[in-house]
């Protein structure tokens, strides 16, 4: 693990309020904030939403809410405020003006007047001649006369960075040294030619005036780099910047077929996994072993041990799988790691309107508060509760025809008569008893326990599987119990 660092943490975490938030967002978001509070560092939440046409209001609101949601908390930013407010670009417009035109009377950056198809016709005579297809420099060093006319043909320019003709080299945090040939990276575009400031500009201003100490991003971002290193040596010499940030690019999420996982993927949206009753913590949990791990042998662990083991020195390059299973079976832990009070709690939204297809008035609390325990043990996610405690609310089971059909084979009929007989015998307040009251159902018509409780499963819960079959017979009680055997009995006969 990398020695804690020289000068105090700022991380950032600056997503486009477009669309739904993704899962390999929220993988980025984790791992900057682990390693400030690992530092005891500084977490900056800013909001890039320069860009009017994809950004809405109603995307930014379900970041914040996204956040919140997750547990995360951050110490500069919206609804928090900050030394270096304000935290969205569409308010900081000004700022990058000021800064571009520092940038042009430097000498860092110039006006570039070519069209975009003169462009297009000299990137493509340099992939013909096996050159690089960047820009080419065209407009680096115009004279006063050229410029005259481009002005008289009444083209706008585009600001250009002039990037320096010499190797940039960098160490990774994650990857390494890393080093870019000047030909690959060629001068960029930092300003429209409307006057609107472009993520190459924007991104980096704030880094150098929110005084950011360490970037970490996602891999696409990594052919961005040296750009910002050379802009950030600029911005030091014009004594915007302090420092330049040390960079770590963490590995892509893959989806199905080798492929990263995107924004239309079905399982790349946050709102699934709320919607579906994942625990922000079961989910962090996973995500957070997307590129990193606590150990070699521990895959279940709080939040708060994350952060005291977190270091991005430890995080992997190699891209990382989204396994939904895993993804769901570590969820399922952390639902059993839940005192039963906390678990009866956040299974709420589930068991009342519109969720559930019961009628409020027939919801019990003793038994859901006597069926929880059971419960816990069984769900892999929150929303499985309402299928599986429905028989205790509904006036009749639902029954799934296909459980039916495998249940209800030849001779069940008789079974669940010799059952029915026994359980009228039984003790209900013992789920033991009632245990015993079937297999000796199932004994007299030679059946081990597991065949024979089958059919009042399914009479009673209208499910082959669910929650432990004498419990909830209890918890249902003698007469709906028997009432639906009877029922049963019944169909059977039609």
């Amino acid at each position: 693990m990398a020695s804690a660092p020289a000068s105090p943490v700022r991380v950032r975490f600056c997503p486009s309020p477009t669309g739904n938030p993704h899962v390999g967002l929220v993988r980025t978001a984790l791992f900057n904030w682990a390693f400030a509070r690992h530092h005891q560092g500084t977490l900056v939440f800013r909001i890039e939403d320069t860009d009017a046409a994809r950004d809405s209001e109603e995307s930014y609101t379900q970041l914040l809410d996204a956040m919140r949601w997750l547990g995360f908390d951050w110490d500069e930013g919206p609804e928090v405020g900050g030394p270096h407010a304000p935290y969205r670009q569409s308010q900081r417009m000004d700022i990058y003006r000021d800064v571009a035109q520092k940038l042009l009377d430097a000498g860092h950056a110039y006006r570039c007047y070519c069209s975009q198809e003169e462009l297009d016709t000299r990137r493509e005579a340099a992939r013909a001649a096996g050159r690089p297809s960047g820009y080419d420099g065209h407009c680096r060093n115009l004279s006063d006369a050229e410029v005259e006319e481009y002005r008289a043909q009444g083209r706008e320019p585009i600001v250009r960075f002039r990037m320096p003709d010499e190797p940039i080299t960098f160490e990774d945090l994650v990857r390494g040294e890393i080093t870019y040939l000047p030909e690959n990276v060629p001068d960029y575009g930092i300003v429209r030619a409307n006057g609107a400031p472009l993520y190459t500009l924007v991104n980096p201003v704030d880094d150098a005036l929110m005084e950011i100490t360490h970037v970490l991003r996602g891999e696409d971002l990594l052919s961005s780099t040296p750009r910002q290193i050379a802009l950030y040596k600029a911005l030091t010499e014009l004594g915007i910047a302090k420092e330049t940030p040390a960079f770590g690019h963490l590995p892509y999420v893959m989806g199905e077929g080798n492929k990263k996982l995107s924004k239309r993927d079905p399982q790349s949206s946050l709102n699934l996994y709320r919607e579906r009753g994942f625990l922000p913590e079961g989910l962090l949990n996973y995500l957070s072993l997307l590129g990193w791990s606590l150990s070699a042998d521990q895959d279940i662990f709080t939040m708060d041990e994350m952060v005291a083991a977190f270091d991005v020195s430890d995080v992997q390059p190699n891209p990382a799988r989204f396994d939904l299973k895993k993804c769901e079976a570590i969820n399922a832990d952390h639902i059993r790691l839940l005192d039963t009070k906390e678990f009866t709690e956040r299974c709420r939204p589930w068991l009342k309107a519109p969720v559930a297809p019961w009628a409020a008035e027939d919801f019990d609390e003793a038994k859901w508060q006597a069926v929880a325990p059971h419960a816990q043990t069984r769900l892999k996610v929150l929303s499985e509760i309402t299928d599986n405690v429905d028989f205790l609310f509904l006036p009749e089971p639902v029954f799934d025809e296909a459980s039916w059909a495998k249940a209800m084979k030849e001779g069940s009929d008789a079974l669940l008569r010799t059952a029915r007989e026994k359980l009228d015998t039984a003790d209900w307040t013992s789920p033991e008893s009632l245990k015993e009251a079937v297999l000796a159902a199932g004994e007299a018509h030679g059946l081990k326990l597991g065949k024979a409780q089958a059919p009042v499963r399914v009479a009673v819960t209208g499910r082959t599987v669910g929650l432990p079959l004498f419990e909830s017979l209890e918890i249902l009680g003698k007469e709906k119990s028997l009432a639906r055997i009877d029922a049963a009995l019944a169909r059977l006969a039609a």
